[in-house]
């Protein structure tokens, strides 16, 4: 029997669990609060119950009542990240298997963590305000009280009140819309979850938002201004849902749609069941960077279905998607892509160590999470170190249909439920029955319990990579007076990801010389690139070799976008330029209030400046 003890909870899920979750907002967007309620449904796992502990994060409680009576309650002392406990004491015992209704009356905070309003002039229509929410890892407490931990999974329900010109979705299953009863200038939408998930993955969005249709189960869903766009770009979405259910089995939430957020959205996608984010960093008009639709698909099973118990054992959660992520690649392009695609996340992991130290504790594949602010923990390591671990095994256990076995067999099993690292284990060992020999020579406490880069490098057939690798090289080696052999024709025949792999090479070396980048730009026109990851490593190579002209774009990408993978390390970049030092600043606090909490806050810290007050969010 694992802990109930969640170190990033305050809820101790042995003695009770959610079963249901029944939510009421009223979205304000004069005061940016949800005036709200919910009604959960809890079952009791222990005699002579009386009480029990809800997260909570800067909520007013006004009110909580057990089964329709008034229950006593009482906020504990704020913890600086994990926010406030909220005690509940019941008015009267209950035992072992009885369920009770525990209705809790509440207000957010207009500075939220899971909340970014936007006005209208953050918006590409300029008219209408926009609300979302981003709850993962452990952000839904400032948004609902709830056990927020993924250990918890629970079905729910919602309806929510908006102004009539919005239009409001969530991670779940459309149920209706009507006008509001108590407001003919507002609409309510309801929607309903059937398949039980943890709270991280509860989500709201409302704002001036059109859909089309991209597939038999699948809209997408974005401002007018980018929706055709949107649904151009994320064609294949059904081809890749198939893909999926090929490899890991039924897809089981129903819908699968996707959602094109505003530009401050920290994060590449979110895995939001029913309702994938996407940021419109994505939208760079050819199509390469569908990975990302990839990933968060492969999250339908891996993550959403199958979840890791506590965040320490958040790469269950992440190295399986990445795995089945790059599966999907082998099936739609071919397995030197999955290997081109695996030595790039070698090289994330490579940047992610170096970032955080070697020996930083954090970087170890099962962390210590206790009183770590996961925000500032959040980086490729689950990712990618898990991805290499998984990897690893597929080598020593036969190849990549054998391992496939066990990841679809491992997703049956687990369906449903959230697992550790010693479950997720003892299945590997007991599905291998035959090979326990060659699993018991793998250095487990090296992979799980120790900082730094795994203890095996595995060797990835570098077919896709060696023209960028003979590229970068070429680059690194010639001499000013060489610069002349360079032109156009060097990169005609790479492929976007191959020019990104290119770029990152070069990242990895020493700062180029100025001339060098000068030249890179006169024969491949990198700036007028639109796609997002390449735009993103040229500027940092520039300003890594101080060309003064690169710094307004940099920080002008590192502001007109919010996703923290390029904001951060844009930053980053011209703020190590010391003539421009000041210059970073400047522009960051200029900014700052447009940010998204998260991404202010670890920006903030990047340029060693106080963090975000109440008047910045």
């Amino acid at each position: 029997m694992t802990s109930a003890i969640d170190p990033c909870s305050f809820s101790s899920f042995s003695k009770c669990v959610t079963k249901h979750l029944n939510l009421t907002f009223h979205v304000d967007f004069d005061s940016h609060v949800l005036k709200a309620k919910v009604a959960l449904t809890v079952e009791v796992l222990v005699d002579h119950f009386k009480s029990l502990t809800l997260d909570t994060k800067d909520l007013k409680v006004s009110k909580v009542t057990a089964n329709g009576q008034a229950a006593k309650f009482t906020l504990g002392p704020k913890h600086s990240f994990m926010g406030t406990p909220l005690e509940i004491t019941l008015p009267f015992d209950l035992s072992r298997g009885q369920h009770v209704i525990v209705e809790v009356t509440y207000e957010t905070a207009p500075n939220a963590s899971a909340l970014q309003w936007l006005t209208p002039e953050q918006t590409a229509g300029k008219k209408h305000p926009y609300l979302f929410s981003q709850c993962q890892a452990t952000h839904c407490r400032s948004m609902v009280p709830c056990q927020d931990t993924p250990a918890m999974k629970h079905t729910y329900y919602a309806q929510v009140s908006v102004p009539k010109e919005l239009v409001a979705v969530m991670s779940a299953v459309r149920d209706g819309e009507e006008p509001d009863p108590q407001d003919s200038s507002r609409a309510i939408y309801r929607f309903r979850q059937p398949v039980p998930m943890p709270s991280y993955l509860i989500a709201i969005v409302v704002g001036a938002l059109e859909s089309r249709e991209i597939g038999p189960r699948s809209r997408v869903w974005s401002e007018k201004e980018f929706v055709d766009k949107a649904a151009y770009e994320f064609s294949e979405t059904e081809t890749m849902l198939k893909t999926a259910e090929g490899l890991a089995g039924p897809y089981v939430w129903g819908q699968y749609d996707i959602l094109v957020l505003p530009p401050s959205f920290p994060y590449g996608g979110m895995e939001n069941p029913c309702l994938t984010y996407a940021t419109p960093t994505l939208l760079a008009g050819d199509r390469s960077l569908s990975n990302v639709i990839a990933h968060e698909i492969s999250h339908s099973w891996t993550g959403n279905l199958v979840t890791n118990k506590t965040w320490e054992h958040f790469w269950l959660n992440e190295g399986h998607t990445v795995y089945l992520e790059r599966m999907i690649g082998r099936s739609m392009e071919s397995e030197q892509f999955r290997q081109f695609k695996a030595m790039g996340g070698w090289k994330e992991l490579q940047e992610s160590v170096n970032t955080f130290g070697a020996n930083n504790p954090l970087t170890n594949l099962v962390p210590n999470l206790n009183e770590v602010d996961l925000d500032e923990a959040f980086s490729s390591v689950p990712y990618e170190k898990g991805f290499a671990l998984l990897y690893h095994l597929e080598e020593l256990m036969g190849g990549p249909e054998v391992f496939m076995g066990f990841v679809k067999s491992y997703i049956q099993l687990f369906s449903y439920s959230s697992i550790t690292t010693e479950e997720w284990k003892h299945y590997l060992f007991t599905y291998f029955k035959n090979k326990v020999d060659i699993l018991n020579k793998v250095d487990w406490n090296a992979w799980m319990h120790t900082p730094g880069m795994p203890p095996v490098k595995p060797q990835y057939d570098s077919t896709m990579a060696d023209a960028c690798i003979a590229l970068c090289k070429r680059w690194v080696k010639t001499k000013e007076g060489d610069l002349g052999n360079f032109s156009e024709w060097d990169v005609k025949t790479l492929s976007t990801h191959q020019l990104i792999e290119f770029l990152s090479l070069l990242l990895q070396q020493e700062p180029l010389p100025l001339s060098h980048v000068k030249r890179m730009q006169e024969v491949y026109q990198l700036n007028s690139f639109n796609n997002a990851e390449i735009r993103f490593r040229w500027l940092r190579l520039c300003v890594k070799s101080k060309w003064e002209d690169a710094v307004p774009m940099a920080l002008k990408m590192a502001t007109e976008q919010g996703r923290m993978k390029f904001t951060r390390p844009l930053f980053k970049e011209v703020y190590n330029f010391d003539k421009y030092h000041e210059e970073a600043v400047r522009v960051f606090i200029a900014h700052r209030a447009a940010m998204h909490p998260v991404t202010a806050n670890l920006v903030a810290k990047d340029l060693k400046l106080p963090a975000a007050s109440p008047l910045f969010l």
